[in-house]
């Protein structure tokens, strides 16, 4: 089963190496496959046989089985793990991992607290490897996912028609909740093949179609081939900006598409940036940065107790986003990391709303409000006169019954400012 790795504030709170680096590597990082010592390279056979102290979870160490040094299964919690190991520099040390530790694994972890000519890192080839040989599929056509500590709706953006998806598991009862997910957005026809303890003596493969799984007995060490057959009546989500409201939990207060499409592209989303969705309502703005690429991030701000609900929600169904709802700004700004772009879409004509987003916003960061009152255009003439930048209306009209025929209805215009921090 793959190892949890420790959050980036554990790891700040517990420091790096000391001044002292050891010349020469004291820690080995082997990757270890189902088929234990015997597929193990010669080096990593000989970093096992001269470690002192060898780290693991208690599958591994069964795996192994007796080697000179002492054997210590991971703490619990895990979390303290790190400092253990630490503790031990500079004694001949092995920490085992399951086949690729940087592949949703430990190495992620170990890397960020030890210096990299502190550590041998002997990896083996990583599950998924080993899948996309079993399915004969092209590991680059694939999309690759970790169920493994983590909702189950982070598949979700990956139900694509034609996708082939492959994912570990949290255990033995995943492949079972992924049919069922499957068959729910009306993806039943699609081919799940579980792949349990790959490479290792008790190697088994076994399919079912989504809407009619049979499998039993599955173990906890799993990983799932999904090859996604979708029908003109399966629940896709968009790849494009300006998802439709259906897709939210929502009461009414939700950027409406056009307009979300449009405010998405002006606040001009990169890889691993960080949002400040303020005034939020059902979140759809966050979600859909959130979208854009996997390591994006938002904070959504939202006084309302049923509205923070829906966002947590939303966020969660649309894909397991990193989304983090806190209370009502702007109160809740302190403390919170500076943001790479910020979007006002309800209370901008709060006492010091404005001020305190400003502030906190990096240089070179964008913010975009949208209002549609008198009162917030007059805030926003205000604020475009003071620090520049650009001003559009944007207006939308919608077909709609009038008596036996139809006309256009007019959606309230938005009036939105966009502005770059100098």
């Amino acid at each position: 089963m793959p190892l949890v790795t420790l959050d980036s504030d554990e790891l700040s709170s517990r420091g790096t190496a000391s001044p002292a680096t050891p010349p020469t590597p004291w820690l080995a990082l082997i990757g270890l496959g189902e088929d234990g010592p015997a597929g193990l390279c010669p080096e990593a056979k000989a970093a096992l046989e001269e470690a002192e102290i060898v780290f693991g979870g208690d599958r591994h160490i069964a795996l192994v089985g007796s080697v000179p040094g002492e054997l210590r299964p991971w703490p619990q919690p895990f979390r303290n793990a790190l400092p253990q190991i630490l503790a031990e520099r500079g004694r001949k040390v092995c920490v085992l991992a399951t086949s690729d530790p940087f592949h949703y694994g430990i190495g992620n972890s170990l890397s960020r607290a030890i210096p990299a000519a502190e550590m041998r890192i002997i990896p083996q080839i990583s599950s998924f490897a080993m899948a996309a040989t079993r399915m004969r599929w092209p590991q680059e056509e694939c999309s690759l996912v970790s169920l493994h500590g983590r909702t189950l709706y982070r598949i979700v953006p990956h139900l694509q028609p034609g996708a082939r998806i492959l994912a570990l598991s949290w255990d033995e009862t995943t492949p079972r909740a992924v049919a069922e997910l499957l068959t729910a957005r009306g993806l039943g026809a699609s081919r799940i093949v579980v792949m349990e303890q790959l490479a290792g003596p008790q190697e088994r493969i076994r399919e079912s179609r989504a809407d009619a799984f049979v499998l039993d007995e599955v173990v906890p060490l799993n990983l799932i081939a999904v090859d996604v057959v979708a029908t003109r009546d399966s629940r896709i989500l968009p790849l494009a900006p300006g998802l439709d409201e259906e897709w939210f939990a929502h009461d009414g207060q939700i950027t409406k598409s056009e307009i979300r499409a449009i405010t998405l592209s002006a606040l001009a989303p990169r890889g691993g940036e960080l949002l400040w969705d303020v005034g939020a309502g059902s979140g759809s703005v966050a979600v859909e940065w959130c979208q854009r690429h996997v390591r994006n991030r938002a904070v959504a701000f939202e006084s309302k107790p049923e509205r923070a609900h829906r966002i947590a929600r939303n966020k969660v169904e649309l894909g397991g986003l990193t989304v983090e709802v806190t209370g009502e700004a702007p109160a809740a700004f302190i403390g919170r990391p500076a943001p790479d772009a910020v979007f006002i879409g309800g209370g901008l004509t709060v006492e010091g709303l404005f001020e305190g987003a400003w502030a906190a916003l990096k240089p070179g960061g964008r913010l975009v409000a949208n209002v549609v009152t008198i009162e917030g255009e007059a805030k926003l003439a205000a604020l475009h006169a003071e620090h520049g930048g650009s001003l559009r209306r944007i207006s939308i009209d919608r077909l709609a019954p009038v008596g036996g025929k139809h006309g256009w209805r007019p959606a309230m215009p938005v009036t939105q400012w966009r502005v770059e921090k100098p």
